[in-house]
């Protein structure tokens, strides 16, 4: 292309005709200086690394230096060498034009002939909604895969600067609230929503207009995932429940957290339940010197190894198959590793279940729980991180009020102890172990009907993840006896949770599958709440933290009672557990401060009420 462009340079500042001999010879002399200075441009500015099939503007722009270079070089050269004679001084300029165009016109063409067959594909005809990056993208992947049975049709995007422009060749017809009739305007077979970044609030919107088209729709990765590389663009998922009740993405202090917690030698509690496997996944990024992992449950801790050892080979982890009610297993794991900081996740926590297995939520969630503080005061722990519910708050169940207590113990213990002991609490986690989404997903799989207690009840939600991280958060940020509430965002109706679970399944409410309202359960709220009233609520340095500050109890009055409750375990003297458990939490079932027989129950004394 090179003495091509050179010997037309030359050609039309002739106006096409014939050259002079003089002007002849200097230009072909010339090419003996011009080859070789631009072929080295070439190779220096990377022309011969591009494939043609994907050229682009970065291709352009590497042909573009490339001759500028070398058509600089060859002209000091020639005037170093010839004073330039025989040159006229339009040839250079129109030789890098030519040669410009000589260089990327067969690029776009090669690339032209190779991609028009997409624009004309037959197969499903798609409407993608979302024209930024993530749908010039999903829309370049799905054009150039030859096996994807698709058709693009169109764009939708609420930004009005690109309704009538173009993006690889399809249009931009409209905005969300155009998509029905869109759908029924272009025959549309199926909706791409390529909005990786969008807020919760903004997907909800989006879904429920998609819904209305009467089409299927499929999702786009999430921007975390597609950032961190775990999958691609062009990887289509249905829409999850998680999707619309997620919120906006957190931000955390990873410095603090992890100046903090890397190494040092950390242990988890139930680490093969939901919350404690997330944040042994968490925790072993940070590159901890040790992670210790305590389960009762066999196949969980061989599962939550399994995955870490994979993930992270080069992590020190050592896993307990074991109790937290086993107080002598509990201080051998202590005396053998010493732990800097404990994330208490263990816990009993489904509510019906425990309103009949008082002895159970109590042993484990109040005296495991003791059993695990006391080892962590014992052995010179640093930070103790009790991870609690919202339930604890006016607990109207077993598993509430157990938990309540378990906090009681901890934030009192802190004032006796040099380790640091920290609660955090927060409501229910999308798709955590024994929670209501998973039993949603089976009973639509199995046709319905899906069971909601009452049309009224609203509860908290929050991600596995977030939950996790915001756990770690707190560990930096407690000084010790408080209590740290997670901003949960607002409460979401567990009507709306199970009619958008059913339509997110290609079915109807109330026509594919019945929605039954079957009461409150044993132990259950219409409304859960975050704080207690007489919790001094306070904001932290982080925005999804609030600090809600402890009641304090008499410190003898609360270790009689524990050795009570564990007396009481012992002889599976439910009454006695029932009475010691109202003596704790008198805000417990505020119409059972009256016992059976009638007489009123003592309560603990709080020294700040």
């Amino acid at each position: 292309m090179v003495p091509i462009a050179w010997t037309l340079a030359f050609w039309l500042r002739f106006n096409l005709g014939w050259l002079p001999p003089d002007f002849y010879n200097s230009g072909v002399y010339s090419l003996w200086i011009i080859i070789p200075v631009q072929l080295m441009a070439f190779v220096v500015f990377g022309l011969y690394r591009g494939v043609w099939r994907y050229a682009s503007l970065p291709d352009l722009l590497r042909v573009l230096k490339a001759v500028a270079m070398g058509a600089v070089v060859s002209m000091v050269l020639l005037f170093m060498f010839t004073r330039a004679a025989g040159i006229p001084r339009s040839v250079p300029v129109i030789y890098v034009l030519l040669l410009i165009l000589l260089l990327s016109g067969p690029r776009m063409i090669y690339r032209w002939l190779k991609d028009h067959h997409m624009y004309i594909s037959p197969g499903q005809r798609v409407l993608i909604v979302g024209a930024g990056k993530a749908g010039e993208m999903l829309a370049r992947d799905i054009l150039r895969n030859q096996r994807k049975n698709y058709q693009l049709i169109a764009f939708v995007d609420d930004n009005s600067r690109r309704l009538g422009r173009d993006i690889q060749g399809i249009p931009v017809s409209g905005n969300s609230n155009d998509i029905p009739a869109l759908t029924r305007k272009l025959d549309i077979d199926i909706i791409m929503l390529a909005m990786p970044s969008a807020t919760s609030s903004e997907t909800r919107r989006v879904v429920e207009i998609c819904e209305k088209s009467g089409v299927p729709f499929r999702s786009v990765p999430q921007l975390g995932d597609l950032m961190s590389g775990r999958v691609q663009i062009n990887e289509l998922r249905e829409v999850s429940i998680e999707d619309l009740l997620g919120r906006e993405p957190i931000a955390l202090d990873w410095s603090g957290i992890r100046r903090k917690l890397a190494d040092k030698t950390i242990l988890v509690t139930g680490g093969g339940g939901s919350i404690g496997s997330e944040l042994c996944r968490q925790l072993a990024r940070l590159r901890p010197s040790r992670l210790v992992i305590l389960d009762n449950s066999e196949f969980n801790l061989y599962r939550i190894e399994m995955e870490l050892l994979e993930a992270h080979p080069e992590l020190e982890m050592q896993c307990h198959l074991g109790d937290v009610t086993d107080r002598p297993g509990v201080i051998e794991i202590f005396q053998r590793h010493h732990p800097d900081v404990v994330f208490h996740a263990a816990a009993y926590k489904h509510v019906p279940m425990l309103e009949a297995q008082i002895r159970q939520a109590m042993r484990n969630n109040i005296l495991g729980t003791r059993n695990v503080a006391e080892a962590a005061d014992k052995f010179g722990t640093s930070e103790f991180v009790l991870v609690s519910t919202d339930k604890a708050v006016n607990p109207a169940n077993i598993m509430g009020a157990s938990k309540r207590v378990a906090e009681i113990f901890c934030q009192n213990l802190d004032a006796h102890s040099k380790t640091r002991f920290i609660t955090v609490r927060f409501g229910n986690v999308l798709g955590s172990a024994g929670s209501v989404i998973p039993l949603f997903r089976k009973q639509i799989s199995e046709g319905g009907p899906v069971t909601v207690t009452d049309p009224r009840m609203e509860r908290y939600f929050m991600t596995i993840p977030e939950a996790s991280q915001l756990i770690m958060q707190t560990a930096i940020l407690g000084k010790g006896g408080e209590i740290f509430v997670l901003d949960m965002g607002e409460p979401v109706k567990i009507s709306y949770l199970a009619e958008q679970m059913i339509l997110l399944s290609g079915k109807i409410p109330g026509n594919d599958i019945n929605i039954e309202y079957i009461g409150l359960r044993p132990g259950e709220k219409l409304y859960e709440e975050l704080f207690h009233e007489k919790e001094q609520l306070e904001t932290t340095t982080h925005e999804k933290v609030l600090l809600a500050r402890h009641r304090k109890v008499e410190w003898e009055v609360l270790n009689r009672v524990m050795e009570d409750i564990a007396v009481a375990c012992e002889l599976v003297d439910v009454k006695s557990l029932q009475h010691l458990l109202r003596t704790l939490v008198p805000e417990h079932d505020q119409n059972a401060h009256i016992s059976k027989s009638g007489k009123q129950v003592d309560n603990v004394v709080y020294l700040n009420n």
